[in-house]
């Protein structure tokens, strides 16, 4: 897809290590609070919260920042997690998990997901509950409606993260292509029955409205009177927090360091110290940025941050996946070429000595619909790319309008619904013309199904999640784009060129003294 596309991938992976850090550290920290009866917490609100911008959390969490700081140090040493120890931790991890979705089916009220408005005061009455009196809603199975629903999967899209890390260990597969597709597949699916029955599980156990905002788990135990199995839940927790926030922080550096390797960060981060043989530089300023936001950022503002990451992250592999699927084979020599792009050449020739300039235009129109080829070209692959780029925008605007305006459009409005189904109209005569283009013929082990319809859905839903996020979410979201993009365009696009010249100059001027075959 190019290097701007490699480097937004990288960067926002950065981001999701880093904020994933620091939500890391905010969940040990309030799952310990929790266990010392919330007397931190409060000590440090009442002392700093007066001083606390309003965008900020009611208090600086000077736990969190510790622990960041004290894993930073022992990576800096050379320390990093065994993987005998990882899948200790990874079984306590699951343990847990059914140990709260079963007690959740034992001791769970099928009543809290029939609430009505009339059972709110009652249990507001019977609970001393501080962190009662949440929003209401309008009872039932969705008590905020389909809207409800979907700012709860954009909010949730942060657990769809970290299958990337499958695909970098494709190099030990035996079967890569087959293997990796399978591994994902399979991962989804694991992530998903663990989030839907902790779920199930939690507002079965407490009346969604009553669910403690940092510390769910150990209150819910708290709530349906286990209160020793608490500590049994809070200490898997925590071995669970420890382990992955060590893993995250030791990716999270490697990432970096491998990205300056590759010129598209500051050289300087690329360093290795001789005595450790750790990323030293790399390890301090990211652990110190990862600590510095779970000191002062609110748990849920990280947390949207993150999803609005992976959301974006999804929309540029399924459009990646869409321009790729109609593009030319780039493995092809730029001496090789097939007898049909030969001939197709030979026609452009011709064409171009065409004295009438509205046959050309009406030829290229055609292609549109009627492609010359039946591979991939230079040309169907970039009518694809510009109707793929078109699409977005169109799905962009549709997913405005209909955040904005819902109940509008669907009432039958005359401006809104007209624009919407022009809209609708645009879209799908875009989409038709990239289904007529000639499909890459590869044959591969695991190829995405009916494209370009599956894509355009992926996209779409990504795009209506993204609407669906907070103002001061896109805003801290934007000025991480920015601090990149002013990165890569002031450094790392300047030296990735300078280092991609002297690669080819090399290729072409080859040592005295050195062998080709």
């Amino acid at each position: 897809m190019g290097q701007v596309y490699g480097f937004i991938i990288g960067w926002n992976r950065i981001l999701s290590l880093t904020v994933g850090t620091a939500c890391i550290a905010r969940a040990w920290s309030y799952t310990f609070d929790s266990l010392t009866g919330n007397h931190i917490s409060r000590g440090l609100e009442g002392t700093f919260s007066l001083y606390m911008p309003y965008y900020l959390a009611k208090y600086p969490d000077f736990f969190a920042l510790g622990l960041v700081l004290l894993l930073m140090g022992l990576l800096v040493l050379g320390v990093h997690v065994l993987p005998q120890v990882n899948k200790v931790f990874m079984g306590i991890n699951i343990s847990v998990l059914s140990f709260i979705i079963v007690s959740g089916f034992i001791k769970g009220d099928l009543h809290n997901w029939k609430l009505t408005e009339q059972d709110y005061p009652l249990n507001t009455s019977e609970s001393n509950d501080i962190y009662s009196l949440g929003p209401l809603g309008s009872g039932g199975f969705v008590p905020f409606g389909l809207d409800g629903i979907l700012r709860g999967a954009a909010l949730c899209f942060y657990m769809f993260i970290g299958f990337d890390s499958i695909v970098t260990t494709g190099e030990k597969a035996q079967n890569p292509q087959r293997s990796i597709p399978i591994s994902i597949v399979v991962s989804v699916l694991i992530c998903f029955v663990a989030y839907f029955g902790v779920s199930a599980a939690l507002t079965l156990m407490v009346p969604y409205y009553q669910i403690h905002p940092d510390s769910p788990f150990l209150q819910a135990f708290l709530h349906v009177g286990w209160g020793p199995a608490r500590y049994v839940v809070a200490v898997g927790i925590l071995c669970a927090l420890s382990s992955s926030l060590l893993n995250t922080m030791f990716a999270m550096s490697w990432l970096i360091y491998t990205m300056a390797e590759d010129g598209l960060l500051f050289r300087f981060l690329a360093q290795i110290n001789a005595r450790t043989r750790t990323h030293i530089k790399v390890i301090m300023i990211s652990g110190i940025f990862a600590g510095v936001l779970a000191l002062l950022f609110h748990f849920s503002d990280l947390m949207d941050l993150m999803s609005l990451r992976s959301l974006l992250a999804n929309l540029v592999v399924d459009f990646s996946v869409l321009v790729l699927r109609y593009h030319s084979d780039q493995n092809l020599s730029k001496n090789q070429k097939t007898e049909e792009e030969s001939e197709m050449e030979l026609v452009v020739k011709e064409r171009s000595l065409d004295p009438v300039p509205e046959a050309n235009i009406s030829r290229n129109l055609k292609s549109l619909w009627f492609p010359a080829s039946t591979i991939p070209t230079r040309t169907s692959g970039q009518i694809v790319y510009g109707c793929a780029i078109v699409l977005v925008l169109l799905l962009i605007i549709l997913s405005l309008i209909l955040y904005r305006w819902p109940s509008q459009v669907f009432s039958g409005d005359p401006v809104l619904t007209t624009v919407a189904v022009l809209l609708l109209l645009l879209i799908t005569g875009v989409t038709a013309i990239i289904w007529r283009q000639p499909q890459d013929p590869t044959a591969l082990h695991f190829r995405v199904p009916a494209l370009p319809f599956l894509p355009l859905v992926s996209i779409f839903v990504n795009i209506y999640l993204m609407v669906h996020m907070t103002t001061w979410t896109w805003v801290l979201f934007g000025i991480w784009m920015g601090i990149g993009f002013a990165i890569y365009f002031g450094y790392g696009i300047r030296h990735k060129l300078e280092e991609n010249t002297e690669q080819h100059t090399g290729l072409h001027l080859p040592n005295a003294g050195q062998k080709h075959p």
